[in-house]
Order: structure tokens, then sequence, then C-alpha cells
């Protein structure tokens, strides 16, 4: 079993930054694949961003390519996102997710999730 907590959303103006982190404990291992999605009520889970197990594969999705970056650090069982450039349609509930083997961009590929953490771009 693998658990995700992520941590780092919030409040913040249009225009500027947060860093979403994911933490991952239990049976760890670096073999897995992590994306982070996001949700607003109403709407269907997005695909934002994802990342390979070495970290040498990434791939975004159109809305927040140039904006946003993902990144992992192994060794502290820990994936990053940083996000720039925030807009209002950044609003959301982000969640981390991870699966085993190669990166997907369709949420139902993926086994384990996070809680989520609110962002709110405010205008």
């Amino acid at each position: 079993q693998v658990q995700l907590v992520e941590s780092g959303g919030g409040l913040v103006q249009a225009g500027g930054s947060l860093r979403l982190a994911c933490a991952v404990s239990g049976r760890t291992s670096s073999t897995y694949a992590m994306d982070w999605f996001r949700q607003d009520p109403g709407k269907e889970r997005e695909f934002v961003t994802a990342i390979s197990w070495s970290g040498r594969s990434t791939y975004y999705g159109d809305s927040v390519k140039g904006r946003f970056t993902i990144s992992r650090d192994n060794a502290k069982n820990t994936v990053y996102l940083q996000m720039n450039s925030l807009k209002p349609e950044d609003t959301a509930v982000y969640y981390c997710a991870a699966r085993p083997g190669t990166y997907a961009t369709n949420y139902d590929a993926y086994m384990y999730w996070g809680q989520g953490t609110q962002v709110t771009v405010s205008s």
C-alpha cells in the first residue's frame, strides 16, 4: 500500500506562484510514475502533468504547459509541482496520484491517490 499526502495549496493572486508537494510513504518505490490532476466542483478530473519514475520524462497538459513544472526527489519520496503565472482558471483541488510503470494521462489508470489540496487563484 502507498500513501500520498499533498501540501502547499492556498490562496494566491493571479500572476503569482505556488509550490505543491506530494509526500509518498508506505510501500514506497522509486519505480512509480506520478501525476498531478485537478478538479473543480461540477467538472471532470483534469490531467495536469506527469513524471516518469526516473524523473527524466515529463508530460504536461496544454492548459499548464510553460507555466507549471513537475519534479521529483526519490531520495525524499516527494514529488513537486511548481506553478507560476497562475490564473483564476487554475483554481481547483489538486491531487497527486501514483501508479507502477509508465505514466498515463487518464485518471482511472491510477491506483493511489492523495486527499487533495485546494488552490484558489483570485483575479
